[in-house]
């Protein structure tokens, strides 16, 4: 049974005195950040958490500071943590004990320029000793699998880069396979050409081959007519849900069912069902949210976002998604990836450092919520 459309959130309209567009994601909306970003990563020691318990949003700790445009963020099943720096190109490690991030890997080739650089992990469901990321290199956006002192192998390449709209979220689903978010590259005309994997998800097999019962065969595609998806997150059903940023009204979150058409460019937001496109389950006017990662913690989708500064909280029902609901407002800054580890506690990762936010002493960080 399909889920029926919510109620939306506040929809508020950007007003464009340009013609650029005025998403959070594109690099003209924001001045650069003051100087004096916090530099030395320290971290405090966490709160017990309890798997299936729900996340304590008033329980925050840091388990993380002076960390450079932390992006990907993705677990191995003890509960080590791996982040991923945008602009540095390094992977940092952080015990299931704690203590300070320990940088563990350097991802060669990654050329971190405008919204490129190093962006989503993943940790083998097989191996916990496999890595995946998806970077940014000289000539394309790509996906490679290492082990920590290995040269990497590339599993995945020829995706379309830019300055931005370079998606970059990874992670594997419930059926073992690689599910990947891209971006238009700022060509929206590449998002509805099936032929193009720009403006997608695709789902592969963990060599990068098209996975078996893709809507196409032999195709990676999974779905299509999207802007720049960087959310990616299953429900206990297993349905797949997805983040993406608009253009200058509404950002979306969007049930991801295979072969369906969410509707960029011809469509912002809701009013493309009638012409063969899925819409939204939710929208947020742009200055609220610029949805960046997700995440589901039992019956509860998290939601962080940039431009909003705030983790939006959205119910699960059936066959519904309730009426979403902001926390942290203001508290943290730009919030870009938030995740749920082995023990339930819910991270958050904090965008400041990126050009676009007003940077404070210790960003970015990581914070972590244990889960009662």
């Amino acid at each position: 049974m399909r889920l029926r459309r919510p109620a939306r959130a506040l929809i508020a309209a950007c007003v464009v005195t340009t013609a650029v567009a005025c998403g959070a994601d594109d690099p003209d909306d924001f001045p650069p950040p003051p100087s004096g970003v916090a530099t030395g990563p320290v971290a405090t020691s966490a709160a017990p958490s309890s798997p299936g318990g729900t996340p304590d949003l008033d329980t925050p700790a840091e388990v993380g500071t002076g960390l450079d445009v932390p992006w990907g963020l993705a677990f191995r099943p003890d509960g080590t943590a791996f982040v991923a720096e945008r602009d540095t190109g390094r992977i940092l490690r952080i015990a299931p004990s704690g203590g300070a991030p320990e940088p563990v890997y350097q991802v060669p080739g990654v050329v971190a320029r405008g919204e490129g650089g190093l962006l989503g992990l993943a940790v083998s469901p097989t191996d916990p000793e496999l890595l995946y990321a998806y970077f940014t290199a000289e000539s394309d956006n790509r996906i490679v699998r290492f082990r920590l002192g290995e040269q990497p192998q590339v599993v995945f390449q020829g995706l379309a880069k830019a300055g931005n709209h370079n998606g970059g979220r990874i992670a594997f689903g419930p059926d073992g396979l690689l599910y990947v978010g891209t971006g238009d590259a700022g060509e929206p005309r590449r998002a509805p050409d099936p032929a193009d994997p720009s403006g997608k998800i695709l789902r592969l097999t963990p060599d990068g081959r098209p996975a078996p019962g893709n809507p196409e065969p032999g195709s990676p595609v999974y779905s299509r007519g999207h802007r720049n998806v960087q959310g990616l997150a299953w429900d206990a059903r297993g349905r797949l849900f997805a983040a993406e940023f608009g253009q200058n009204r509404l950002d979306e979150i969007n049930l991801i069912e295979p072969g369906r058409d969410y509707g960029w460019p011809a469509v912002e937001g809701t009013g493309g069902a009638g012409r063969g496109y899925a819409d939204p389950l939710v929208t947020w006017g742009t200055d609220e949210a610029s949805p960046s990662g997700i995440a589901i913690a039992g019956n509860t989708l998290y939601v962080a976002a940039l431009r909003g500064e705030r983790l939006w909280t959205v119910p699960l029902g059936q066959d519904a998604l309730g009426t979403p609901r902001s926390a942290l407002d203001g508290r943290y800054g730009r919030l870009r990836t938030v995740t749920v580890a082995p023990d339930g506690a819910l991270w958050v990762t904090t965008s400041n450092t990126d050009g676009r936010g007003d940077t404070r002493d210790g960003d970015d960080r990581i914070v972590r919520f244990p889960a009662r």
